[in-house]
């Protein structure tokens, strides 16, 4: 037989993949203990070969369904716990790996009901580098810059700069994407420079961006609560049109049989109307119009005649009319104080001046100059004559609102959502803390009882609403499952 090399004969080429190399590792006697415990193999290095597989295998799995957020200015944490839920939905797990906030009773909030260990404080003094890789921002970034309620100073108030924090993190960690909710007055700040800014700056860090304001009315919540919400990902724009639309009405949500307030206020209110009558009124010496009642209709200061609160309801109207901001010579304003000469021009009633004196000696009106505008703040201009004035400011009441159950809630403002009136049986109580949670859509789990009473409701009048997010992020988990779908594939 001729000699020759055999076909197949010889060792098999190893690739370098197969190809096993030898590493040094120092471990302590007792790992190398439960190494030869649970380990599987014939030799020590088989074992920890199979210990190390066996880990890897569970953190390919893991990294595949654990979204890694983080959760800046988180106050209750709705973002977070909307963003959790529609992850949970999607057969996600949730893993907040850093969170920010410096008010100390959300912060005690914020722990007590998602179990973390450590809330860090002002972003501003954390580093980029000190915060954990993650795959979604989630940021509630201070509203007031750009709220109706607040100045309106925008990035002219410092806080307003609290953006370019999310932008510093987002640029240097570089995540999968982010969800940002502010208030609608966003959109409209500074003819919407304000808003162009924001998105042109986050389009600059490569992310698809969509933005929309929405109303929470429309997702379930017996509360009008419209804010702007943006959103963006480095591989899809998200869609935030065409949600779809439930309704829900106060009654939904509130409890009954609780006890009512019996004070000063409530025996003035309900000695002049029934609870049937209060339904739905504001109580508010700023407004006129039939669903409002007056301090002076309920003799709150001292019992008033006809004539006298015909003059009050006539004074309140015409010292909004910017006739008089241009003879007084002032900027316009709401609710300018009138002299004596100039509300005899649009009342005619007998002894206007002792009516005036007695109505400002019981403290309906007050004497005061007229203010102008300086440096965007209005101070008062004591170069122009006294006036009179009406006193009591929008939450100058026990309850400024008593809500509607068949209505909506109006937007919760942390300023006064502890005014907010309720009737239940035959008299009024506050709005509860459990009730104005449900207005946000918060689980019943969800304990405020450790924070104040204050405290609590100063949350919930900056919180967002938890099913508006979660809708959002359902549209999010979408692309993240048809991102991984195609990673898979390619």
């Amino acid at each position: 037989m001729a000699g020759g090399k055999r076909l197949n004969a010889g060792r098999k080429a190893i690739s370098s993949n197969e190809k096993k190399n030898g590493y040094t590792i120092y471990l302590p006697q007792e790992m190398r203990t439960e190494i030869e415990c649970y380990g599987r193999g014939t030799s020590f290095s088989e074992r920890c070969l199979n210990l190390i597989m066996k880990q890897l295998n569970y953190e390919k799995k893991t990294a595949d369904t654990t979204i890694r957020i983080i959760d800046l200015f988180a106050g209750l944490g709705g973002i977070r716990l909307g963003f959790q839920q529609a992850l949970n939905e999607h057969g996600y797990k949730c893993e907040c790996v850093f969170s920010s906030e410096i008010k100390d009773y959300a912060v005690k909030a914020y722990m007590n009901y998602f179990g973390d260990s450590k809330v860090n404080g002002d972003i501003t003094k954390i580093k980029s580098s000190d915060i954990p890789d993650f795959d979604f921002l989630l940021a509630g970034f201070p509203c007031q810059p750009f709220s109706f309620a607040g100045k309106g100073l925008g990035f002219e108030d410092t806080r307003g700069t609290l953006f370019f924090e999310i932008e510093r993190i987002l640029s240097e960690k570089k995540p999968q994407g982010f969800l940002l909710e502010n208030v609608e007055g966003l959109i409209q700040h500074n003819n919407g420079e304000t808003l162009a800014t924001i998105i042109n700056h986050l389009n600059k860090l490569e992310y698809k961006v969509n933005y929309a304001l929405l109303d929470s009315k429309d997702f379930g919540m017996a509360q009008s609560r419209r804010r702007v919400y943006i959103v963006g990902t480095k591989e899809r724009k998200i869609n935030l049109d065409n949600f779809p639309i439930s309704h829900a009405v106060l009654g939904d949500i509130l409890e009954m049989g609780l006890p009512t307030v019996n004070s000063r206020f409530t025996k003035h209110l309900f000695s002049h109307y029934s609870i049937e009558q209060v339904i739905g009124k504001s109580i508010k010496d700023k407004r006129g119009g039939s669903n409002n009642i007056h301090s002076w209709d309920i003799g709150l200061k001292g019992e008033t005649t006809k004539t006298q609160r015909l003059l009050l309801n006539k004074l309140l109207c015409e010292r909004r009319k910017k006739k008089w901001a241009e003879e007084i010579g002032i900027d316009w304003m709401d609710g300018m104080p009138l002299t004596y000469e100039q509300i005899k021009t649009f009342s005619d009633i007998p002894n206007l001046q002792e009516e005036l004196n007695i109505l400002t000696q019981k403290g309906y009106l007050t004497l005061e100059h007229p203010r102008k505008l300086e440096n965007k703040k209005r101070i008062p201009d004591v170069t122009k004559p006294l006036g009179y004035n009406i006193v009591a400011g929008k939450l100058s009441f026990e309850f400024t609102k008593i809500l509607n159950p068949n209505e909506l809630s109006p937007t919760l403002v942390a300023m006064d959502v502890a005014h907010l009136g309720v009737a239940d049986g035959s008299g009024i109580r506050r709005l509860t803390i459990r009730e104005a949670q449900r207005l946000c859509g918060y689980p019943e789990d969800y304990d405020l009882s450790i924070v104040k009473e204050k405290e609590a409701f100063d949350l919930l009048g900056n919180t967002v609403c938890v099913p508006v997010i979660k809708a959002i992020a359902m549209r999010i988990c979408d692309t993240i499952s048809v991102t991984k779908k195609e990673t898979l594939v390619s």
